[in-house]
């Protein structure tokens, strides 16, 4: 299993991924957005860095996975997603242009950060797409601040330790930074130069990971928003995984695409892959967005 499955950056862990994303680790093109309006706010003692793309309509908020970046997630389909509404995108604690800070690491603190940058930046309410663990970031928003969501998008990721493929669990306890794939290290240390902050990434998500507990159930049918459940045939959470979160929030739909974790929103570990098939997650999202699903 060691050989079958290659660490990532975003999946709900430290940095996972599925072998056939590993040969285009070096073909990796420029993935960075349009030039958006950017800055930082202070929240809850982080200093938390944001892009705003777009205008107009319900502001989306889009949260990356471990190990990523704005750009390295999400550089694909922001322009379109930006076409016809505001977006806000974010990096969490740690990621990118967001440094670390002496204090816990977990995905309801990460809720709790992008619910408070939302206050300040005076959007009493968003539409949220998590992709990764930046899905799981989302369902804790829904939890813990469910006035503050209207549609969610959750993307490749898990509520529970069992939604991820055999082996997974294994491979994280046993993965080391060596493991960590070139282009998340390159794109993290192409903002912020420091070997010591890109350690520090990779093994505070490693750890976040390994200590990760299920999200209860009764958590997730108190989820109220509509949802639109993502998930690849071949990703790095179980299809049937993905089935049952969306059985067990009241108001979800599934779709499920043909590729791997991240794939299909042609992040920066498939860099090969046709633009039409990023158009054609984008245009799920953007129907689901507006109410036309």
């Amino acid at each position: 299993m060691r050989s079958a499955i290659v660490i990532l950056s975003t999946a709900l862990a430290t940095i996972v991924a599925i072998p056939a994303l590993v040969v285009s680790q070096a073909h990796s093109r420029n993935f960075a957005p349009a030039r958006p309006r950017s800055g930082y706010a202070l929240v809850n003692g982080l200093r938390m860095y944001y892009e705003l793309h777009g205008v107009g309509g319900t502001p989306l908020v889009l949260i990356h996975g471990g190990g990523s970046t704005i750009g390295t997630n999400f550089g694909r389909v922001l322009p379109q997603l930006s076409r016809s509404r505001r977006v806000i995108a974010v990096e969490v604690q740690a990621h990118g242009h967001t440094r670390d800070v002496d204090r816990p690491f977990t995905f309801e603190q990460d809720a709790d950060d992008v619910a408070a940058l939302l206050d300040s930046l005076q959007v009493p309410k968003a539409d949220i797409l998590g992709f990764s663990n930046g899905g799981t970031t989302a369902l804790q928003i829904a939890v813990r601040h469910p006035g503050k969501v209207n549609r969610l998008v959750i993307a490749s990721s898990n509520y529970k330790r069992d939604g991820m493929q055999a082996g997974f669990w294994d491979f994280i306890e046993k993965g080391t930074y060596a493991d960590m794939p070139k282009p998340y290290e390159a794109a993290y240390l192409r903002i912020n130069p420091s070997q010591t902050g890109v350690r520090a990434m990779h093994d505070r998500d490693a750890k976040r990971m390994l200590a990760f507990k299920d999200i209860p159930d009764e958590s997730i049918r108190g989820i109220q928003a509509p949802t639109l459940v993502v998930v690849g045939d071949k990703d790095v959470i179980r299809p049937e995984h993905a089935l049952a979160l969306s059985r067990t929030l009241p108001h979800a739909r599934l779709c499920v695409l043909p590729g791997t974790h991240g794939s299909y929103l042609g992040e920066i570990m498939t860099p090969n892959l046709s633009d039409r098939r990023v158009g054609i997650f984008t245009d799920l999202v953007t129907d689901f967005l507006d109410g036309r699903e």
